[in-house]
């Protein structure tokens, strides 16, 4: 039998889901998620959030205001610079711009950039700011 690896926590920094009826959404995923052991991490009137699982009504300030096509997907950036040259890329490539690089109210030392993809999904690079890491990412062996 072959062994196989993967690794987790290094590329899918969060998801954001951009929902109409966020009541609703809130009593799946507060039914559904428990079961798997991941709690509700926070919410506030026009989101909630469960480890990277982020959800949030179009209104939200995290939704920036508008529907951006179905998902919003969140790479992890290993400083400015990979942010930077994440935007420059995208906007290159067919991307469209949706939020220059620079810092973000979410906490201190959030710095991303937003591009929307050709079918208008919301995509973003971020770094983090300086902190220690446990671990580079989690390897799983089976």
């Amino acid at each position: 039998m072959e062994v196989q690896q993967l690794h987790r926590g290094r590329l899918i920094d969060h998801l954001q889901l951009v929902v109409r009826d966020l009541a609703a959404s809130r009593r799946f995923y507060e039914a559904v998620l428990p079961p798997l052991g991941v709690p509700i991490g926070g919410s506030g009137d026009d989101y909630f959030w469960a480890d990277e699982l982020f959800v949030s009504t179009a209104s939200s300030d995290a939704a920036q205001g508008q529907l951006t096509g179905r998902h919003h997907l969140a790479f992890q950036a290993r400083d400015r610079a990979a942010v930077d040259a994440f935007h420059k890329t995208a906007l290159a490539n067919g991307g469209t711009d949706n939020g220059a690089p620079g810092e973000r109210p979410y906490h201190p030392g959030y710095y991303a950039a937003f591009v929307l993809d050709p079918d208008g999904n919301n995509i973003e690079a971020v770094f983090h700011g300086e902190a220690q890491r446990s671990a580079p990412s989690v390897t799983v062996t089976f």
